[in-house]
């Protein structure tokens, strides 16, 4: 397996219980995978904390207590350890280790890995939980070599932290990471600069210690809050709203729930009303509420301008959780660029310059995320039947039957690969789901002899296009972003992530492995011909 975030851990814990022999290659020298590696000041996560967290286990669940609503870094990283302390998953994980290499040997139905520690291993099923959002994105800048300043993406933040008392600091990017570490920054910084290229949607998260009161009502309804995860196109715990459309109620009763959503707090106001993500008329009465509460949080009408001028619909990109970013420009070591209208165009020794003006800088923070769900796989060099790299495979775009396997790379399988909700869902969710796939379908080998496993070429074509077309049919289909690719040059523009719900998709999975799992080829052990 290689990571130990998340999906690495729990793939170790099932593998393990079939009886087979494991082990997880992990580049960094502790487990949490995402919230490992994103230490930055601020970093948390914009999923309830008794939403994103493991499901497998009910003596894990009743055993581990939450202190807040959104839980930060610093907590979802002591949880991912003590998940590894309590099933002991340490002494089958080789720590400070990246896959360089995983090649696919036909004749021995083997992949062989080489890894940054110069070891080549040899494995009969190979499992990818490198994770969706894992490989930076750092744009390239003319000059970025001749800064005699301090350059850091967030991914990459030092564990003893980082001092920036007195620093003029420069900020790029203004998505998840950047609305969480600007605020954190600004306490700091004698002067900071944010490089706004893309104006967002934010709503307030609400976050909140969580009281011995609901931390009981939360264990007490543990069955309850998986079968609602289990029925949720999110995979959400939560009741789904009876909401109407927005444009079947009066003005005043629309106003009401947008004003008790937006008091509530957190990702969940895009669903205020039921056609919100899928009638534009409805998603725009709501992305001006939005915008209209922005203004008000900032003192400055240009300011407030600025961060207002979004060009796209409310949920079409990833709509933001915040804590106190807007009021953060009403600071006075704050100024907000408009990198838009005012585009970098190089770094300098001093610090950045745009068309329009210079900057002189000690810190340069790089908030401009990953190249999301094939990155890290695209990252190692994966080849499969008949030395197939994965990066030629994928050169049109993206695809995997189910978002599991890809044709031409049997036995290996991509825990939220393209093709799964991923993203787009409760990813910790999704990750149980895949998981438990997974450890099924090699379940079901292991007892019928066979020894390897594929996809069909046209099962995972009809799959794939049929993932396309339900993201063409979604506003987020439409609109560039990460989850399009297009933040990283020369990748194919397109969603890779199943929009149909995370319901439905199990249902498919089910489905599938319960007839014979139709639309993969499984090859019985010791024999050539596929059956």
């Amino acid at each position: 397996m290689i990571g130990a975030g998340a999906a690495g851990l729990y793939a170790l814990h099932r593998v393990r219980g079939l009886g087979l022999l494991a082990k997880v290659f992990e580049k960094g020298d502790g487990v949490g995978g995402t919230w490992y590696w994103n230490r930055y000041p601020g970093a948390r996560c914009d999923v309830e904390s008794w939403d994103y967290c493991y499901t497998f286990s009910e003596e894990l669940e009743q055993e581990w207590e939450w202190t807040e609503r959104f839980p930060a870094q610093p907590e979802l990283e002591r949880y991912f350890n003590y998940v590894a302390d309590r099933f002991d998953l340490r002494r089958d994980i080789e720590f400070n280790t990246r896959i360089n290499q995983a090649r696919y040997d036909d004749e021995q139905n083997r992949w062989l890995i080489s890894t940054s520690s110069g070891e080549t291993v040899s494995t009969r099923f190979l499992i990818s939980a490198a994770g969706c959002l894992s490989e930076v994105n750092t744009p390239h800048f003319e000059g970025v070599d001749t800064f005699a300043g301090q350059q850091i993406h967030t991914a990459r933040w030092p564990k003893g932290g980082l001092d920036v008392t007195g620093m003029r600091v420069g900020v790029i990017g203004t998505g998840s990471t950047g609305t969480q570490v600007i605020p954190q920054l600004a306490k700091q910084a004698d002067q900071l600069f944010v490089f706004q290229r893309t104006a967002q949607f934010a709503i307030p998260a609400r976050n909140r210690p969580l009281d011995d009161d609901t931390l009981e009502e939360l264990k007490h309804n543990y069955h309850e809050r998986w079968e609602l995860k289990r029925s949720s196109s999110t995979g959400m715990g939560r009741r789904p709203t009876e909401a109407s459309s927005a444009l079947e109620v009066d003005e005043a009763t629309r106003n009401r729930a947008f004003e008790d959503s937006w008091a509530r707090g957190g990702p969940g106001f895009a669903r205020a009303f039921s056609d919100v993500m899928t009638n534009p008329e409805s998603n725009q009465i709501a992305s001006e509420f939005v915008r209209e509460k922005i203004r008000e949080k900032v003192d400055d009408p240009d300011v407030a301008d600025t961060l207002v001028g979004i060009d796209h619909p409310l949920g079409a990109r990833r709509l933001i959780v915040e804590i106190d970013y807007f009021e953060t420009y009403n600071r006075p070591n704050v100024t907000l660029v408009d990198a838009a209208a005012d585009p970098i165009t190089e770094i300098t020794p001093q610090g950045l310059r745009t068309t329009e003006g210079s900057y002189d800088l000690d810190l340069i923070v790089y908030a401009t995320g990953f190249d999301g769900m094939t990155g890290a796989l695209l990252a190692m060099d994966i080849q499969g039947v008949g030395g197939l790299a994965l990066r030629d495979k994928w050169a049109d775009g993206a695809g995997a039957y189910l978002g599991l396997v890809a044709s031409g790379f049997p036995n290996l399988f991509m825990i939220t690969g393209p093709g799964s909700p991923a993203v787009y869902s409760n990813v910790i969710f999704s990750i149980e789901q895949h998981v438990e796939w997974i450890a099924d379908c090699l379940a079901h080998m292991l007892e019928n002899g066979l020894d390897r496993i594929d996809s069909d070429p046209e099962a995972e074509a009809e799959w794939t296009r049929g993932v396309h077309d339900i993201a063409h049919a979604s506003i987020i289909g439409k609109t560039d972003s990460w989850w399009t690719g297009s933040n990283i040059e020369g990748k194919p523009k397109g969603v890779t992530f199943y929009l149909g719900g995370t319901n439905i998709y199990r249902e498919i999975c089910d489905e599938i492995a319960s007839n014979g799992y139709e639309g993969f080829v499984f090859q019985p052990a010791g024999k050539p011909e596929s059956v």
